[in-house]
């Protein structure tokens, strides 16, 4: 916990993005992103930092579901109330198209939660805290839509149809990985997806490719340049106290800047974030 710690009150570190399947379920989740007593802190595992008293931006990539589960009744105001920002994943404005995706009522139950979190006023303004940002994949193998248009379509839809406001739309390829590997594999489209992101290499992304500014601290203290690479196992680099490393975690460096310099890994997958308009965390690279 210590060595999280040193690492997040960093000054190279301006956000901590909280993500997972559902981040909210751990038990730490609120001590992460509350406000409280260091001493409080003490014998708590790892990654449960004081961020936000540390006057870090605080992110919560948020399956909207969770807002139902037994004891989160209070979630939305407990974001509110510490100035949260809240990315959620919305695979279309339509139900038909969600719920095929997603499953039966998923699009009614993300469109309740959604409300839920304008009422608590995110999404509301287009300031730097609350903020509500949705996130688009592709539903198979292809790239994404032109994310400004997309966003506006998902807008003025959401806003007609629903009364829903948010202020941005990431849209994110599809990276052939894991389930979506096996899923091209198995349908014998892998070797055409591929192609399609080796052609559509857009040199013009490299610049904003979120392994260069951001850093993957896993559950167990890992530390990998991106999400993704985090997935596959494939441990950052770096050159520490004159010694070539690789698979570092948080208790083999001193500070995040430590890893300033190092190699990012590549494997085939990164022509997944550099395909057209580009992919990272934050939507769309140019």
């Amino acid at each position: 916990m210590a060595c999280c710690w040193t690492d997040c009150i960093s000054p190279s570190i301006d956000t901590v993005d909280i993500t997972g399947g559902a981040p909210e379920l751990n038990p730490h989740f609120r001590t992460l992103v509350a406000e409280v007593d260091i001493s409080t802190l003490v014998g708590q595992v790892a990654y449960m930092l004081q961020a936000r008293a540390m006057g870090k931006t605080i992110i919560d990539r948020c399956n909207l579901a969770v807002l139902f589960e037994s004891n989160q009744e209070d979630l939305a105001r407990f974001l509110a109330d510490r100035d949260v920002n809240v990315v959620a994943s919305l695979p279309c404005y339509t139900p038909d198209n969600t719920d095929r995706q997603r499953g039966k009522r998923v699009f009614d139950d993300s469109i309740t939660a959604l409300r839920i979190l304008n009422d608590h006023g995110f999404g509301r303004h287009p300031s730097a805290s609350r903020r509500l940002d949705l996130v688009y994949n592709p539903l198979g193998a292809s790239l994404p839509p032109s994310q400004p248009a997309l966003e506006d379509e998902y807008r003025r839809r959401l806003l007609d149809d629903h009364g829903v406001s948010f202020n941005s739309l990431y849209t994110i390829t599809n990276m052939p990985i894991k389930r979506f590997a096996d899923t091209l594999y198995q349908t014998g489209q892998y070797a055409a997806y591929m192609e399609l992101l080796v052609h559509a290499f857009n040199a013009g992304t490299v610049g904003g490719l979120m392994c260069r500014y951001t850093v993957n601290v896993a559950w167990d203290g890992k530390i990998y340049d991106c999400d993704f690479n985090a997935a596959l196992d494939l441990g950052s680099q770096a050159t520490l106290r004159g010694e070539n490393r690789t698979g570092l975690d948080v208790w083999d460096i001193d500070n995040l800047a430590d890893l300033r310099g190092g190699r990012i890994r590549t494997a085939k997958h990164c022509f997944g974030c550099t395909a057209g308009s580009g992919s990272s965390c934050g939507g769309s690279l140019a």
